[in-house]
């Protein structure tokens, strides 16, 4: 068995919390990672760019002087991407980024994430954090307490706490999210992971399955 300091929101010890040491050997593999971070990334990706082409462009398709006779270069339509203010020959189209990898692949991909935050000993177990309402100052209080603030943090939760995320969306480099919702990218995009007692036991039990 292995085990995990717990803290108090003072900063103070609050016992440990064991979990299988298996789950610290479990393979990690950089290019899954990657995969699936790219993944995540790609499905943000909006792709609405757009570029006129010469069918689009408001205008005349006339051919704008006669072939021959004026001692000009030969000339056809307004529209033609070769004039100033025509199409775009080979301009930008509407495109969706996004693929997916298999269910299976992403879950080996946030235990890779979590084991290499394990060992790394960038995640931090805090006993329990409460609000009776919303306050950005205590959860500032925590982070400067745990010596991380201004540090990426992500903040895991066991279940979804609206009067928790009323205090963290207004501080910079944190995200607040619960066990169930964890995922690589996530883990791999912020330095530090906070997570309360059962938020942490909801994980381990979720990859040691």
């Amino acid at each position: 068995m292995a085990s995990v300091d717990v803290k108090n929101a003072g900063g103070a010890a609050a016992g440990t919390v064991e979990f299988d040491s298996a789950l610290l050997e479990s393979k990690v593999t950089p290019r899954l990672l990657r995969d699936a971070y790219v993944m995540y990334e790609t499905s943000r990706r909006q792709g609405t760019a757009k570029i006129k082409t010469k069918g689009e462009i408001s205008g005349s398709k006339k051919k704008l002087f006669r072939q021959k006779g004026t001692g000009n270069a030969r000339m056809g339509q307004k529209r033609t991407p070769v004039r100033v203010g025509g199409g775009n020959a080979f301009g930008k189209k509407p495109k969706d980024w996004s693929f997916r990898l298999p269910k299976k692949a992403l879950r080996v991909a946030t235990r890779m994430a979590l084991v290499g935050k394990l060992n790394d000993g960038e995640i931090i177990v805090v006993d329990q954090f409460k609000q009776e309402k919303p306050k950005t100052k205590e959860v500032a209080q925590l982070l400067k307490t745990l010596s991380i603030a201004g540090k990426s943090c992500l903040f895991v939760v066991g279940d979804y706490d609206k009067t928790l995320w009323l205090s963290t969306r207004n501080i910079p480099r944190l995200s607040l999210t619960t066990a169930a919702w964890l995922n690589s990218y996530d883990l791999l995009k912020h330095r530090v992971v906070v997570m309360t007692r059962d938020a942490f036991s909801n994980c381990v039990a979720r990859f040691t399955a």
